[in-house]
C-alpha cells in the first residue's frame, strides 16, 4: 500500500518541484513580462486549444466506429477529458484506462476494444509529433545531435510497430495472454491499417499538433517575444515526446523544462523560455481539467465513484467499486 502511494506522491513532487524551481529562477523577470502582457492573446490561445479538444473528439469518435463502438462527437470529447483529467492526478498515463471504463459502462465494449482505442490514438499521436519534429528540424540550424534522436526514434518505433502489427495476423498461439495481446492487434490492425483510415487518423492528427502549436505561438505573442514559428514548433514537439514517458501525472514539470531548454539552445532568453513554457502548459491543464469536470457531470455521478474505487485499489488497496 505503502509502497504505491508514495509513487504517486514522489512523481507529484518531482513535478512540483520542477515548475517551483523553474519559476524562482525568474520570478523577476516573470513579474515585468506580465505586467506588459496582451492578454487577449490568453483568450485567444485557450479558444485555439478547444478547437484541438473537438478535434481529438472527431478523430476518436472515428477510431470507436471502426471498432464497433456508434459515439458521438460529444461523448468522445468527454471520454478524453475525464481520462486526460485523471492522467493529471496518477502517474504512469493510467488515467487513459479510465476510457476503458466509460466504454463499458455506456455501449457494453470489451476491454480489448478500449485497449485498441487507446494504443490507435497514441501511435498515431506519437508518429504524427515526430514527423511535425523532424519536419521543423530542417528549419533549425545548429541543434543538439540528441534532437536528432528524439524525433526520429519514435517515427521509427512507429512504423516497426505498423510492420509487427501486419506480421501478427499470421500467428496464433494457445498462451492465454499472447492471445488476448493478439485479439488486441487485430483489432488495431483492422481499424487503423485500411488506406482510409491511415491518411484521416494521420491527417488528422497532424492538425490537432499543429492547433497545439498555435496555442504556444499565442503565448508568445501574449508576452510580446519573438520567436521563429519553425522553434515553436520543435519546442512543442520535445516537449511532447518527453512529456510522453510518464514520469510526472500529466508531464507536469518534464514538459515544462524541455519545452524551456529547446527555446533556450535556440536562442531564447532564459527567462522568456520559461515564461512561454509555463503558461502553455497551464492553459493546456486547465482546459483539461475544467472540460474533466464538465465531463464528469454529463456522465453522471457514476464515474466520479467508480474512479474513486479504482484509485482507491490502484493505490490504496481498497475500495468496492467494479472495474
Amino acid at each position: 500500500m505503502w509502497k504505491k502511494a508514495s509513487y504517486i506522491v514522489i512523481s507529484t513532487l518531482i513535478a512540483v518541484g520542477i515548475v517551483a524551481w523553474m519559476l524562482y529562477a525568474i520570478w523577476d523577470d516573470l513579474l515585468i513580462a506580465a505586467s506588459h502582457a496582451v492578454w487577449y492573446f490568453l483568450v485567444l490561445a485557450s479558444v485555439v486549444c478547444l478547437t484541438a479538444w473537438w478535434l481529438r473528439g472527431l478523430r476518436y469518435r472515428n477510431i470507436l466506429s471502426s471498432l464497433g463502438i456508434p459515439a458521438g462527437v460529444t461523448f468522445s470529447v468527454a471520454c478524453i477529458f475525464v481520462s486526460q483529467t485523471a492522467n493529471l492526478i496518477v502517474p504512469a498515463r493510467l488515467g487513459d484506462l479510465v476510457r476503458i471504463l466509460i466504454l463499458g459502462h455506456e455501449y457494453h465494449s470489451t476491454t480489448s476494444q478500449g485497449l485498441s482505442s487507446i494504443v490507435i490514438e497514441r501511435v498515431f499521436d506519437v508518429l504524427m509529433v515526430a514527423i511535425l519534429g523532424a519536419v521543423a528540424l530542417l528549419f533549425v540550424l545548429d541543434v543538439p545531435s540528441w534532437f536528432y534522436t528524439i524525433t526520429i526514434a519514435p517515427i521509427l518505433a512507429g512504423f516497426l510497430f505498423f510492420i509487427i502489427l501486419a506480421l501478427s495476423g499470421k500467428v496464433s498461439t494457445e498462451n492465454r495472454v499472447t492471445r488476448a495481446i493478439l485479439s488486441v492487434l487485430e483489432q488495431v490492425r483492422e481499424a487503423s491499417l485500411s488506406m482510409r483510415a491511415i491518411i484521416f487518423l494521420s491527417a488528422s492528427s497532424l492538425v490537432i499538433w499543429i492547433i497545439d502549436v498555435l496555442v504556444c505561438v499565442c503565448v508568445v505573442m501574449m508576452f510580446q517575444d519573438q520567436v521563429p514559428f519553425a522553434v515553436v514548433v520543435l519546442g512543442i514537439v520535445i516537449g511532447n515526446l518527453v512529456k510522453a514517458v510518464p514520469l510526472t501525472p500529466g508531464g507536469v514539470g518534464t514538459y515544462e523544462l524541455a519545452l524551456a531548454v529547446t527555446f533556450s539552445l535556440a536562442g531564447v532568453p532564459a527567462a522568456e523560455a520559461t515564461m512561454i513554457a509555463v503558461v502553455d502548459h497551464l492553459i493546456k491543464n486547465l482546459i483539461t481539467l475544467g472540460g474533466g469536470v464538465v465531463s464528469i457531470y454529463f456522465f453522471g455521478p457514476w464515474v466520479l465513484d467508480s474512479l474513486r474505487s479504482t484509485f482507491q485499489r490502484r493505490f490504496g488497496g481498497i475500495g468496492s467499486g467494479r472495474m
